[in-house]
């Protein structure tokens, strides 16, 4: 079966401008499926619209989403770099939500393998569980972050086997059998929807959730925990309803959409990165098309952060970083840093439990310059005994 026979192709003509799009506009710049499928052979990413919505909880019509997304993203202008950005159209919606995430599940693992990111637009955020699917074809582990306001565990009683739905798909990545999540990390959860009982679970797997106020004046607290990010789901109603209203369960509060953006950003930078999905834009929301042209810049900052990747990979070449070693108050542990010549960015070193069968004797986790103070002045970071906790 051939990728193009997942997609239909989207009607480029009705969303072009009368006059058509300038050489330097993204609309004359990525290569679109209109009659023929794009050649993916020189292509660096992907952009897949899902028009699914039959399990978006409180926001059907977010399935119209990626048409109205593409006709603002193809008017903004190229940065600086040569872009190679194929858009594949739209998967096509399948009898039932199972076979769209077939569909998408398996799109998201053929590129992969081409070694092509897809930009997945869609569609409920339910999405994401195909969307890790995928990495179940690959038998890779990933590590997933999702930007979100709720942890999306919802189950309501209902017995295991129901379909998932975007309220309660999280349950299904934490409990799919064979299990391919290495770590979750949520990214701006605010307290009064999360559950107590919510709270316990992340606690007692060693998830690292984060809420809205930690990144209140200071996004960059945002960059380590992207960095570590194999896949990225992006649920649009974490932004604030004042700057993002297409969105049926938009909310007062949230990031704004300049964090948003640098978010967005911090993602395409992350040379670990392979796949990200925004989810839940509902167009029937959207006033003056607000929502989707945020939406479209925050693609747009994805981009620019992909073209301007560093290719580092700790430790390798060995002259590109420094070392920095210092000893626990209490009982004299040496903890290892790592820093980028490069940009700055720093690791902090784990060690695999004694006994374990691994070839590696320790585990890198991006980390914050604040977590390797924390350990000059002798105490333990925190990151660091999260992370030993998950090797463990």
């Amino acid at each position: 079966m051939s990728l193009s026979d997942f997609f239909t192709p989207f009607d480029l003509p009705n969303i072009t401008p009368e006059n058509g799009y300038y050489s330097s506009q993204l609309g004359s710049r990525i290569g679109h499926f209109s009659v023929n499928f794009p050649d993916l052979e020189e292509t660096d990413i992907a952009i897949i619209g899902v028009q699914e919505d039959r399990n978006a909880i409180n926001n059907p019509g977010c399935a119209l989403a990626p048409d109205h997304v593409r006709e603002k993203l193809y008017l903004l202008n190229e940065g600086a770099y040569n872009t190679k950005i194929a858009d594949l159209g739209n998967i096509r919606r399948g009898e039932t939500v199972t076979d769209t995430y077939f569909a998408l599940k398996t799109v998201v693992a053929e590129l992969i393998k081409k070694d092509i990111v897809p930009i997945i637009i869609g569609g409920g955020q339910d999405l994401t569980y195909a969307q890790y699917l995928g990495y179940e074809t690959l038998e890779k582990k990933v590590d997933l972050v999702v930007i979100d306001s709720h942890f999306d565990l919802d189950d309501d009683g209902q017995p295991d086997g129901l379909e998932t739905t975007s309220a309660s798909y999280l349950n299904k990545i934490f409990l799919h059998e064979p299990n391919y999540l290495f770590n979750y990390s949520n990214l701006g959860y605010q307290t009064f929807f999360a559950s107590q009982d919510s709270l316990r679970v992340m606690e007692k797997l060693y998830f690292d959730v984060h809420r809205l106020g930690e990144f209140s004046g200071d996004i960059t607290v945002a960059e380590p925990i992207i960095r570590n990010a194999g896949m990225i789901s992006f649920d649009m109603g974490a932004i604030r309803s004042s700057d993002a209203m297409g969105n049926a369960n938009a909310t007062p509060n949230g990031f704004y959409g300049e964090e948003a953006c640098q978010i967005c950003r911090y993602a395409g930078f992350n040379d670990k990165l392979t796949s990200i999905g925004f989810y839940e834009f509902n167009p029937a929301y959207d006033t003056n098309g607000q929502t989707a042209m945020l939406l479209s810049q925050m693609i747009w900052y994805f981009i620019d952060g992909f073209y301007n990747r560093k290719k580092e990979f700790p430790l390798n070449p060995k002259s590109q970083y420094l070392i920095y070693k210092t000893n626990l108050k209490h009982d004299g542990h040496e903890l290892v840093f790592v820093k980028s010549k490069k940009s700055d960015r720093w690791w902090m070193q784990v060690a695999y439990p004694t006994g374990g069968s691994r070839n590696e004797r320790f585990h890198l986790i991006p980390c914050r310059y604040d977590d390797y103070k924390t350990a000059v002045a002798g105490e333990m970071p925190d990151l660091w005994w999260r992370t030993y906790q998950k090797l463990t």
